[in-house]
């Protein structure tokens, strides 16, 4: 970053070390498959790789905009 400041966002905070397991936080791409991790948006999350596009969850109905 610019500012010196780490990125919240870099592969590293990704992953968790518990014992002697690797624990992967994010959720992977359903068509690339593991390694490839969805990028979280405001409203969706998008696969930077192959364009997957998890569709908005007002579209799906699990909850309302709030206002």
């Amino acid at each position: 970053m610019p500012d010196g400041s780490p990125n919240p966002q870099a592969k590293h905070t990704k992953y968790v070390i518990e014992g002697d397991s690797l624990i992967r936080k994010s959720e992977f791409c359903p068509i690339c498959g593991p390694g490839v991790f969805l990028g979280i948006h405001k409203d969706r999350k998008v696969c930077g790789k192959c364009g997957y596009s998890d569709p908005p969850k007002t579209y799906r109905g699990i909850y309302q905009e709030e206002e």
